[in-house]
């Protein structure tokens, strides 16, 4: 049985999957407001490529959006807006009823605001990603897709879309234009369908170091992701998720970043637009 599935995810591999030998690493940063502080964040941008900055709606702050988009200049990061849902008390993580309208109008309002701090330190917005419930909620309905990618567009055309690999967004920004980034990630588990796994279910967060490393160089190196159900399931990694607000985000993104340098992955921003 092991080897049959050795052999099942060869194919998917070869046919199905992408192979990258260019990779980002994104992470989402800003995310302190008030006198609630995430204290590594700092620390792990010379490790990363890519950032995704809270916009104020499921976190963050005009303080902590400024000082979080001076840093990324510092370090030469490419800077992306990550806008989620009204609710601070959830984190961003509590699905709402929304319309593409309202999903259009959250996304442009927060692109807006994170603008103009990055054009005040004279840089440049590089992607757009949507967080937490939003995130998850455009994966799989096609006319919030359609709302964000939209609102992206309009304001932004030259912008990147980064979206769950093979989800209703990056179907959406292809149809319209926008250029798209397909994201996987490091520390969460996959169903057979392709689509992570829900927070509330045991086992949905990847706790072991080890086993999230060989998970994203699976998913980089041979273009697939093995399911909870251990089925091999094809994807797209063209950026890699951390998280920057665990107890051991820095050590991690350290190991992961040594990794894919070892591997002969090159680390880049898509575009290599900061």
């Amino acid at each position: 049985m092991a080897a049959n599935r050795a052999a099942d995810s060869q194919e998917i591999g070869r046919n199905g999957g992408s192979l990258m030998n260019t990779v980002d690493i994104n992470c989402d940063l800003g995310e302190s407001y008030g006198v609630y502080r995430m204290e590594s964040e700092e620390s792990i941008l010379p490790l990363i490529t890519s950032a995704n900055i809270a916009c104020g709606f499921h976190a963050g702050d005009p303080a902590t959006m400024r000082q979080t988009v001076q840093q990324a200049l510092e370090h030469q990061v490419a800077i992306g807006a990550h806008p989620g849902l009204p609710d601070l008390q959830g984190f961003g993580r509590r699905r709402m009823d929304i319309t593409p309208r309202e999903a259009y109008d959250m996304v442009v309002y927060q692109m807006g605001a994170l603008n103009a701090f990055v054009r005040s330190y004279g840089g440049h917005m590089h992607h757009v990603k949507p967080h937490g419930a939003l995130y998850n909620m455009a994966a799989d309905d096609d006319r919030l897709a359609e709302g964000i990618a939209e609102a992206i567009y309009k304001v932004q055309p030259e912008l990147y879309l980064y979206g769950l690999a093979g989800s209703a967004m990056i179907q959406a920004a292809d149809r319209i234009g926008l250029r798209s980034v397909s994201e996987v990630f490091a520390d969460r588990t996959y169903g057979p369908n392709g689509r992570l796994n829900p927070r509330s279910q045991p086992g949905a967060v990847i706790q072991q170091t080890e086993q999230a490393l060989a998970q994203v160089l699976r998913m980089v190196k041979e273009g697939i992701v093995v399911s909870t159900e251990g089925t091999p399931v094809s994807i797209k990694a063209e950026t890699i998720c951390i998280h920057g607000d665990g107890g051991h985000a820095l050590a991690f993104a350290q190991e992961l970043r040594t990794l894919l340098e070892f591997e002969g992955v090159t680390l880049s921003a898509p575009g290599d637009a900061r």
